[in-house]
């Protein structure tokens, strides 16, 4: 859902082929997954215009943003290559409980005096 709120924040929309373009899957992969979001209400399909992030689904997708921007963080205080730190992120943020992601939120504020979410 990130990615459609940076699709949909650069462009106005977002379409099933640049969804699958960003995340580098197949059409097919990203029509099942939009048809998930959709059927679960964080997205709205519009026909022949693509679809745009309900109120929920941009809650949802900013909340996610969030995690990513504080895993980066985390990882690049520990000098790892970018390369890695973004495989790892995309592992990670699916994971991690909501108490752990504060404690380290938490840890990268005291250790980079910045505010990440």
């Amino acid at each position: 859902m990130a990615c459609i709120l940076e699709l949909w924040e650069k462009k106005g929309y977002a379409r099933t082929v640049d969804v699958a373009s960003s995340l580098s899957v197949a059409e097919a992969s990203a029509c099942l997954m939009i048809k998930r979001l959709a059927d679960a209400g964080y997205l709205k399909r519009e026909r022949y215009r693509g679809f745009t992030l309900t109120e929920n689904g941009r809650a949802k997708a900013r909340e996610i943003y969030a995690r990513r921007r504080i895993l980066t963080a985390f990882l690049l205080s520990l000098d790892l290559p970018e390369s890695v730190v973004l495989n790892d992120v995309h592992g990670l943020e699916h994971h991690l409980s909501k108490q752990t992601l504060e404690r380290i939120e938490r840890f990268v504020q005291e250790h980079r005096g910045s505010k990440l979410s």
